[in-house]
């Protein structure tokens, strides 16, 4: 064999031993922070519900009915500052995720975070659209089971204040320069809201940005942090702790 052959032989093994390489740093780096994220959420969803328990005392945690209109929390936050948790049990295992202010890569590569709230759209439990965003194949992967979603998957958010029940209703595909899927009644900025929306935004296909997959759920239900969370959840939550 040529010199000329063997050389490209050795740069042919090089590549693929690189990409093989980049690609293990990749898939060990993103299961990494998956981890660190599902931690940290679920260090401040115990911390809440610390907090809930203390404030109830000795009194009993009220019956999951009759709460009325749900309670919304501050209209916004410092950039980056956690606020709510989110846990979509499609999403498998400890998917649970910190949301914070923001969508810059201080939020969505963060290694406690993963989860941003677009600024200026609405808060959990609001009339309007709660709009958020996550990567889908890095840096964590918060929405990395997003296309999975099956029409009533349960969609939780909790913040200090409770517990927000939205069914994820329907998907849509658009571009990234469509940014009026944010708009309180999506696609339509015009129009006074009546729903409690959440939208979830995330890139696609896997491992492109060239389009944006949306999906979009409509809120079913609120219960105060004293209630603790939703019975379907609640041995679950209840591991996240310890």
């Amino acid at each position: 064999m040529s010199i000329v052959g063997v050389l490209g032989e050795l740069l042919l093994t090089s590549g693929v031993l690189i990409l093989l390489f980049l690609g293990w740093q990749l898939w060990w780096n993103d299961a990494i922070m998956a981890g660190q994220q599902s931690s940290a959420a679920s260090d401040l969803s115990a911390q809440w519900d610390e907090e809930a328990r203390a404030e109830r005392g000795d009194a009993p945690a009220p019956e999951p009915t009759g709460f009325g209109e749900p309670v919304v929390g501050p209209e916004s936050y410092p950039n980056a500052t956690p606020f709510a948790v989110m846990y979509v049990p499609r999403f498998g295992e400890d998917s649970q995720r910190g949301i914070a202010e923001g969508t810059g890569l201080d939020v969505l590569n963060s290694f406690e975070l993963g989860v941003g709230h677009y600024p200026g759209t609405q808060m959990p439990g609001q009339v309007g659209n709660f709009a958020i965003a996550s990567h889908r194949s890095a840096y964590g992967g918060g929405m990395h089971e997003i296309g999975q979603l099956q029409l009533g998957d349960a969609i939780y958010i909790q913040t200090q204040d409770g517990w927000y029940t939205y069914r994820f209703r329907d998907f849509e595909y658009v571009t990234p320069a469509t940014v009026d899927v944010l708009a309180p009644v999506p696609h339509q900025p015009d129009i006074q809201p009546t729903d409690r929306l959440i939208t979830l935004t995330s890139c696609n296909p896997l491992l492109s940005t060239a389009e944006r997959i949306i999906a979009y759920g409509v809120l079913e239900s609120w219960q105060p942090a004293a209630a603790g969370p939703p019975a379907e959840i609640a041995d679950k939550v209840a591991t996240w702790g310890s």
